[in-house]
């Protein structure tokens, strides 16, 4: 699709904030990997079944169904080439963020409107050097209860995977994603920026769970915001087990209309040399708004942790919510929890409880006293700290969260 002038000047914005370091986390060397011309492409699939064996159990690791079983559609992007895109489900539109603006002339007017395009130079470098990104719709009055999969996938080595997602739920729709982004075991150094837009129009309603299958050699950059109109309801699930070398991500959530309401939910197991910068962020514009920021963490090994939460209130008779809870598991880990709340108005309800300890050694003595080993107590006390309720999910899709959340816990316990 050919840019117009609000184009030109989204690329001089890109271009003008190219060297801006983030605010937070520490800084990236973009020049250390591979940009999207110099990639080898990946051939199409005509189904999910041809991709290659050696990577099947990498995508079952990030809550890919590679036999699409209790799927909607499925969205396999690999590397910086977009190998699998397919939909079973009426009023869902599932493609590549390319195909979509070649198709709807309209999307420009959805890009970087939730997210600044010169926020810092991860951003910048995205539209610079875009490498797809996938397209999520559900049409007006669709209840698409069934959930679309999505995979960002890396498979080679020093590879710079920069993607722009939009997902946009119009008016009274429903719609569930199962998002993984995932790095091959042959990969010991890569890159992924990743920025998402959603859109949940007047009425609708987004869930959004995200896993992040990664390894000690990836460095991981989301950018997300999300837009919530009159009635429209966001849930983020996000999850990470795995080891990962740099990781800063912090979503915000705009309640822009009457009774919006936005919920994040974070479970991160950090161990090794993991520095991990996280968190959430809820704007309440909108009267009688409602946000809920949860977090689980526990750190081990040298790892350290920065846990944000941040609840702003705007509107009248808004309501927000924040729970950070850390666990220690080791002397030399980090973990620094920074919740905060900011009230503009008189008629708010906001509150936050914040707590950061140790496993207590008499409930490690208890399930001791009960049978248990040492090593089976502490893994008991940990699965009971890291569970969240999902709350708001169509019940089958809770259950396969709640599975894939057992299935990431296995590979740390």
């Amino acid at each position: 699709m050919a840019r117009g002038k609000p184009g030109d000047e989204i690329i001089e914005r890109a271009k003008r904030a190219r060297s801006k370091r983030a605010a937070l986390g520490e800084d990236i060397e973009l020049e250390n990997y591979v940009s999207a011309g110099s990639v080898a492409e990946h051939d199409a699939l005509n189904s999910l079944s041809e991709f290659p064996d050696e990577y099947r159990h990498d995508l079952l690791e990030a809550g890919i169904e590679p036999g699409e079983d209790n799927r909607s559609g499925s969205f396999i992007q690999r590397d910086c080439s977009v190998v699998f895109s397919a939909v079973k489900y009426p009023g869902l539109e599932l493609m590549s963020t390319t195909d979509a603006l070649r198709r709807h002339d309209w999307l420009v007017d959805y890009m970087w409107k939730a997210v600044p395009v010169d926020m810092d130079k991860y951003t910048a470098e995205v539209e610079l050097d875009q490498t797809h990104g996938y397209f999520i719709r559900s049409e007006a009055g669709q209840k698409v209860t069934v959930p679309v999969q999505s995979c960002l996938f890396i498979t080679t080595d020093r590879v710079g995977q920069k993607v722009h997602n939009i997902v946009i739920a119009e008016e009274d729709s429903e719609l569930h994603i199962i998002n993984g982004c995932a790095v091959t075991h042959g990969v010991s150094s890569a890159l992924h920026l990743g920025v998402t837009e959603f859109y949940v129009k007047r009425g609708a309603k987004i869930t959004f769970t995200m896993i992040h299958n990664w390894n000690p050699g990836v460095e991981v950059r989301p950018r997300s915001a999300v837009m919530i109109e009159d009635e429209g309801t966001f849930i983020s699930n996000y999850i990470l087990m795995t080891p990962v070398k740099s990781l800063q991500m912090y979503p915000s959530a705009y309640c822009v209309g009457r009774n919006a309401r936005a919920t994040f939910q974070t479970v991160i197991y950090a161990h090794g040399d993991a520095n991990i910068d996280s968190g959430a962020r809820a704007v309440l514009r909108g009267e009688g708004s409602r946000s809920e920021v949860i977090s689980r963490v526990i750190a081990t090994d040298n790892a350290r942790v920065i846990a944000r939460s941040n609840v702003i209130g705007e509107g009248a008779n808004a309501k927000g919510h924040i729970e950070c809870r850390g666990l220690m598991l080791s002397d030399s880990a980090e973990i620094e929890s920074i919740p905060e709340l900011r009230a503009t108005r008189r008629d708010l309800d906001l509150s936050h409880e914040a707590a950061v300890g140790r496993i207590a050694e008499d409930e490690i003595y208890y399930l001791m006293s009960r049978g248990l080993s040492e090593e089976e107590a502490i893994s008991v006390i940990v699965r009971g700290f890291l569970n969240v309720d999902i709350t708001g999910l169509p019940e089958a899709l809770a259950r396969e969260t709640k599975r894939m959340f057992d299935m990431s816990l296995e590979k740390v316990m």
